[in-house]
């Protein structure tokens, strides 16, 4: 299972964290074959008076949304409303026939046609030809400026704007979390959160994930911080009462838009850990979880795309959630999957070990797993097996 001695190295490096004054607090929970230990320290606030970070604190979980929209999208798939290599044309006509630019860093209006329409299966596996590009390319103007309106006028917008790489060609972080959201909408007849929220929310019993936190949950909300380490330098980025989750959202990003607990992101991952199953109730089948768990990206399309140039040498992407395809320190098993988030979050199943590993704390730009607390958090949970 789990060392009790070891587990202090774990600790130390929390606390650590929190000392540094990067946040108020940290909070850290690990599962493995029925045994779950959590490590909570500091607070959600650095104003001196707020609540110990909990199992039931609210956090943001930003890009740790995309794998349970991913999951969402696999229930359609089950279900028959949405085929995996069925072009999106009838479901998203606003990405139909859609325009390729000549040159990614060229200019919008040199366009040539798609080659092939765009399926689900690009949409999920972010290989659809557009998402994030560098700001210095011509395109990143008119991504940026798409804005955060409703769902169908969001894709109306999106689908103005030529794609940067044709249909397949390579990997684009974020967009694809979106468009499903429109797919999702669209298949279902119903909102983008009803949907979700009927299909694996509720089932699994995730009732503080959401696109908004109710008033009387505040108290439970984490602040989340930017800019400068340390108690003096460290800038409120987002409030629980008046900031973008206090109320319910024109757009229900399915990119980054939900807020969650441990104990509900617990839920849904040793739902995937087992198959698809949580306590009894089967949201996904153990084929789909396989599958959504699987690499989708080609030799060829991880030797272009990622963050960086190498960024897919020992990892890929599955439908919707990361890959870990090769363990090159101590950290996820090879065919180990999960996600981080934008404002430090981070979670992997790694099946291997039957371990589900859950980060949570609230400072925006904290989610890259490149940065040392992040590498020094994943070598105390591995340290810390038996």
């Amino acid at each position: 299972m789990f060392s009790a001695k070891r587990l202090t190295r774990l600790r130390a490096v929390l606390e650590r964290r929190v000392e540094s004054g990067a946040v108020p607090g940290v909070l850290a929970v690990l599962a493995r074959r029925g045994e779950v230990h959590v490590e909570s320290v500091g607070t959600l606030a650095f104003d001196g008076g707020s609540p110990a970070m909990a199992t039931d604190t609210i956090f943001r979980t930003a890009s740790m949304s995309k794998p349970i929209v991913a999951a969402c999208a696999m229930t359609l798939i089950e279900d028959c409303s949405l085929r995996l290599d069925d072009p999106i044309d009838d479901l998203v006509p606003e990405l139909a026939n859609p325009r390729v630019l000549a040159d990614p860093a060229g200019p919008v209006d040199d366009t040539v046609a798609a080659a092939r329409p765009i399926t689900v299966r690009d949409v999920l596996a972010f290989t659809l030809g557009t998402g994030m590009v560098p700001d210095e390319a011509p395109v990143a103007g008119a991504l940026n400026a798409l804005g955060a309106p409703a769902l169908d006028e969001w894709v109306a917008r999106l689908g103005k704007v030529p794609l940067v790489h044709q249909p397949g060609e390579r990997w684009l972080y974020d967009t694809g979390s979106d468009v499903t959201g429109v797919l999702i909408q669209r298949a279902t007849g119903q909102t983008f959160g009803t949907a979700l929220r009927e299909r694996i929310l509720e089932p699994l019993g995730m009732k503080d994930t959401g696109f908004s936190v109710e008033p009387a949950n505040f108290g439970r909300f984490a602040t989340a911080y930017d800019v400068e380490d340390g108690p003096d330098g460290a800038v409120v980025e987002d409030v629980p009462e008046t900031g973008r989750w206090s109320a319910p959202p024109v757009c229900e990003s399915g990119s980054g838009g939900l807020v969650s607990t441990a104990e509900d992101y617990l839920a849904f991952a040793s739902a995937l850990l087992a198959g698809g199953t949580y306590h009894g109730t089967q949201v996904l089948s153990r084929a789909a979880v396989t599958l959504m768990t699987s690499d989708q990206l080609t030799p060829e399309q991880r030797a272009v795309s990622g963050f960086y140039p190498g960024y897919f040498a020992t990892t890929s992407w599955g439908l919707g959630l990361g890959i870990v395809t090769d363990r090159t320190r101590l950290g996820p098993s090879a065919g180990s999957y999960g996600w981080n988030g934008f404002y430090g979050t981070s979670w992997y199943n790694d099946p291997a070990e039957e371990l589900t590993a859950i980060l949570i704390q609230q400072r925006a730009h904290a989610g890259d797993a490149t940065l040392a607390f992040q590498r020094d958090f994943w070598t105390g949970v591995y340290q810390s097996l038996t």
